[in-house]
């Protein structure tokens, strides 16, 4: 159960990271690339969280995630029969965490480069994409599970 975690997890974290590594290798900072209608990359620095909050936090960040993934790992996973749905759902949540992690040890800051051109919306990366459908399948587990009860 546990070599499933950490395959999913490398995976999601490979994915995140690589991605993040062609757009800095191939990308200047600010430069935007359209693809579709709707959809742009455009290399960004986030030293903040989601819409840029709390820029300049970095601190506050790194400590907050190395906490989220303690508290993941002990109260969610350690000496828990894991299925497959919790296996993936824990998976994306602790690579996302991680991604973002390694970006600001790092560089001091977040790579984001996804950009959804509909209102202005925030500029993200896959880490942050794996934490969000992380978090709504963990919603949609404890809604199952309350409901067979």
């Amino acid at each position: 159960m546990y070599k499933k975690l950490l395959l999913f997890s490398v995976i999601f974290l490979l994915i995140d990271q690589i991605s993040k590594g062609l757009v800095n290798l191939y990308m200047n900072v600010n430069e935007s690339i359209k693809l579709f209608n709707l959809l742009s990359l455009t290399y960004v620095h986030n030293t903040g969280a989601a819409f840029s909050m709390l820029e300049g936090a970095r601190w506050l960040f790194i400590i907050l995630g190395i906490i989220a993934l303690n508290v993941i790992f002990i109260f969610f996973i350690k000496d828990k029969k894991l299925n497959n749905f919790e296996i993936i759902t824990y998976s994306l949540l602790l690579s996302g965490i991680l991604g973002n992690l390694i970006d600001r040890f790092l560089y001091g800051y977040v790579i984001d480069f996804i950009d959804v051109n509909i209102l202005n919306f925030a500029i993200f990366n896959f880490a942050d994409s794996f934490m969000v459908i992380g978090v709504i399948l963990l919603m949609i587990g404890m809604i199952k599970c309350k409901n067979t009860k």
